[in-house]
């Protein structure tokens, strides 16, 4: 779909369900924290994967969706070791060691990674300038990780490094198979083909306790698993089939700045100059990246 093909009105419904599904995604890590904070962050992994795939199994049935062929069952496995197993327990188990805002920082270089995994996975040959950009993204982030000594968590920061790697492979792989399968489909059979799997474990690390868990907590994990893992993105690519992926994708470059927003009006935590500082740089950088992808 190019810019000629798309209605003024298309275009417009795009930029509204994109900014919906960033502002969805942007709660993610403040109520991840929530959740973390009360439960075995295991179990906030599983549990998420569990009500967010029963959800998706309910819509593709609702629907009638078709199976996907044989030969997309690779990509939609890896689409779900990224966004629905790595991402999710990485980041919850950085979130024991970090703050929210903290991770954000980190949350900024996944549409540079999911850019770069586009590249790797896709076979294209990008301008020598994103490659640049790339690596100055990259260092932005870990002289910031590392200039916070004492105060910060190197196993958080690699925990969040590491998650933020496997999410960028999730999505650029979901991109790459959303046009074949569509968009919001790609989640909702990833979350469907986790199910065999986290269904028993959701039973085995089910809290002993659960009455100890207080609403917050709750709450956490009721977001997370509902607006992060599903509704998010039908909103998000329902957006970007409607007002097309390079104009509406631009939207995700908002996602840190709703974060740290979030966190220091829900959360309470403190946002730093040296925080919004690193964001702004990344975000800068992976509009580079983005330029310069083709």
């Amino acid at each position: 779909m190019t810019t000629d093909t798309i209605s003024k009105e298309q275009a417009i419904n795009g930029w509204i369900n994109g900014f919906i599904g960033v502002l969805l995604f942007s709660g993610s890590m403040p109520a991840t924290k929530l959740a973390v904070m009360e439960m075995n962050p295991v179990f906030a992994t599983i549990a998420r994967a569990v009500i967010a795939g029963i959800l998706a199994l309910s819509v593709l049935l609702l629907y009638k969706e078709k199976r996907p062929e044989k030969t997309q069952i690779f990509s939609l496995i890896l689409v779900a070791i990224g966004c629905v197993i790595g991402f999710p327990l990485l980041s919850s188990l950085a979130l024991q060691h970090l703050s929210s805002a903290h991770s954000i920082v980190f949350l900024g270089m996944l549409p540079l990674s999911t850019a770069v995994f586009g590249v790797l996975r896709g076979g294209e040959r990008p301008h020598p300038v994103f490659w640049f950009f790339s690596v100055v993204g990259s260092l932005l982030v870990m002289g910031y990780a590392f200039s916070q000594g004492i105060s910060a968590s190197p196993v958080g920061d690699l925990l969040m490094l590491l998650a933020v790697i496997l999410c960028g492979l999730g999505y650029a792989e979901g991109a790459k198979l959303s046009k074949t399968l569509g968009g919001w489909q790609v989640i909702s059979w990833a979350l469907v083909l986790s199910l065999p799997v986290m269904l028993p474990l959701f039973f085995i690390y089910f809290p002993n306790n659960p009455g100890t868990i207080s609403f917050k907590g709750w709450f956490g994990l009721g977001y997370i698993s509902l607006f992060s893992m599903f509704i998010g993105f039908i909103f998000w690519y329902k957006g970007l089939a409607q007002g097309g992926i390079s104009s509406v994708g631009q939207l995700q470059l908002l996602q840190p700045f709703f974060g740290l927003a979030l966190a220091a009006y829900f959360l309470h935590e403190q946002v730093s100059a040296g925080m919004v500082g690193v964001t702004v740089g990344v975000i800068v950088c992976v509009a580079g990246t983005k330029k310069f992808a083709k």
